[in-house]
C-alpha cells in the first residue's frame, strides 16, 4: 500500500510545532514519519525525553515512525545491534541504517523482540541487501529507503535510482524515497538546504509534481517530504490526490463539447500495450462511445508535444480515441485537439508505460 510521509526535526522544531504539523498532515492521509539521530548533539536521556513525547504522540495520530541511525550513533549512544531497546524506548517503529554493519548484524536485528523493523539504505547500487538476505533475515522487517540530497546538482541520477530501486523490488521490500518542498526557509537535517530530493531531476520541481513523477515510476511505495515545512499552497495541491494511479493536469480548449469533456476528465484511461514513440493511445472510449459522431472542432496544422486529441469521425473505426501526444507531429486535419497537459508535468509522459492507468483532471 503507497503512502505520504513526513520528516521531523525534534532538534529544530518545538514540541508544540511538530505536534501541529503531525495533526495537519495527519488530515491529509500521512502516515509515515522519517526522523533523524544523525544531527542530533544531546545525551542518550535528553534524545529518549525529546523524542518519546513526539513519537508517541504520533503514533496516535496513526503514523509509523523510522528514525535515522548509523554505527556512529550506535556507539555515540552504547547501543548494541543486539539489544534495540532504546528505539522501543523513544517510541520508534523501526530504524533506518543510513550506514550499514556487515549483513549478518542486519539481519539478527529483524528477530528484535519488539518488532522494529530495520530500514536499509537504498542509495548504493552494491550488494548489501544481498548479504543481508543470504543471512536469513525476517524480511516482513524489512525495508529500504533512499536517500536525500542537500547540495545541488548531488542528487540521484534516474537510471540510478531505479536501478538501485530494483534491487529491492526483486526481493520483495517496501521501498521509500524523498521529495522536497519549495517552500522558502525550509531545512532538514543538515546546515545546507537547496531542497532535499533524492531525485536530482525533482530539486527545482513543485511538490506535486515530483509525488506525480513517483506514482508514474510505480516503485516507490513510501514518498516522503524530506524538509520542514511546507507551505499551505502545496499541502492544498495534495488535497484529494490519488495514490493509486497518475493524474494529469491539463488545461482544455475553450467551448469544449460535454462528449469530449466526459472523455477527457470522466473516464479511467490506460495506455495500449503496443506503444509507440509518438503518443500516448487511450483507446477503450472509441469503443464505448462508438455511436458518437465526433464533429471537427481543432484541428491545428500541427500537434505539440503534450497535447490531448480525441479523433473526429473523419478518422473511421478510430473515432472518439484519446491520445497524448509525446512529439510535434503534422495533424492530418482529422485529428481534434481538445486540450493540453501542464507544462510541468509533460516530462511524466515518458514514463508511462504499457496497460498503465492514469487520469485526467482539469485545471482549475
Amino acid at each position: 500500500m503507497r503512502r505520504l510521509g513526513i520528516s521531523i526535526y525534534p532538534e529544530k522544531s518545538s514540541s508544540e510545532e511538530i505536534k501541529a504539523y503531525i495533526d495537519q498532515m495527519s488530515k491529509l492521509g500521512f502516515s509515515r514519519i522519517f526522523s533523524c539521530l544523525l544531527s542530533v548533539n544531546k545525551s542518550k536521556e535528553e534524545i529518549i525525553q525529546d523524542f518519546k513525547d513526539i513519537n508517541l504522540y504520533a503514533q496516535s495520530k496513526g503514523f509509523e515512525i523510522i528514525v535515522d541511525v548509523s554505527p556512529r550513533v550506535f556507539q555515540d549512544l552504547d547501543i548494541s545491534y543486539q539489544d534495540l531497546h532504546f528505539f522501543k524506548e523513544i517510541g520508534a517503529d523501526g530504524l533506518r541504517l543510513d550506514a550499514g554493519f556487515s549483513g549478518s548484524e542486519e539481519a539478527l536485528m529483524t528477530y528484535n523482540p519488539y518488532g522494529l523493523k530495520i530500514e536499509i539504505n537504498m542509495s548504493n547500487d552494491v550488494h548489501t541487501l544481498d548479504t543481508i538476505m543470504d543471512y536469513q533475515p525476517n524480511k516482513y522487517c524489512l525495508l529500504g529507503c533512499h536517500n536525500f540530497y542537500p547540495h545541488n546538482y548531488s542528487g540521484l541520477s534516474l537510471d540510478y535510482f531505479m536501478k538501485c530501486t530494483e534491487r529491492f523490488i526483486s526481493y520483495g521490500i517496501p521501498t521509500a524515497a524523498f521529495v522536497t518542498s519549495q517552500n522558502e526557509n525550509t531545512f532538514g537535517s543538515w546546515p545546507v538546504t537547496n531542497g532535499l530530493p533524492t531525485l536530482e531531476m525533482h530539486r527545482h520541481l513543485s511538490l506535486i509534481t515530483q509525488i506525480k513523477h513517483m506514482l508514474a515510476l510505480n516503485v516507490i511505495d513510501d514518498i516522503i517530504i524530506s524538509n520542514c515545512y511546507p507551505s499551505l499552497e502545496e499541502l492544498k495541491s495534495l488535497e484529494n490526490l490519488d495514490l493509486n494511479l497518475l493524474t494529469f493536469d491539463v488545461d482544455p480548449i475553450e467551448n469544449l463539447p460535454a462528449m469530449e469533456r466526459k472523455i477527457l476528465f470522466e473516464e479511467l484511461h490506460f495506455q495500449r500495450g503496443d506503444v509507440n514513440s509518438y503518443m500516448i493511445r487511450s483507446t477503450q472510449s472509441r469503443v464505448k462511445y462508438k455511436a458518437h459522431h465526433f464533429e471537427l472542432i481543432n484541428t491545428p496544422q500541427m500537434i505539440h508535444r503534450g497535447d490531448v486529441i480525441i479523433e473526429s469521425s473523419q478518422y473511421g473505426h478510430y473515432a472518439g480515441e484519446l491520445q497524448i501526444a509525446l512529439k510535434d507531429m503534422p495533424n492530418s486535419g482529422m485529428s481534434n485537439v481538445v486540450g493540453h497537459i501542464k507544462e510541468e508535468e509533460i516530462f511524466i509522459l515518458d514514463d508511462i508505460k504499457p496497460w498503465q492507468k492514469f487520469r485526467l483532471k482539469e485545471v482549475k
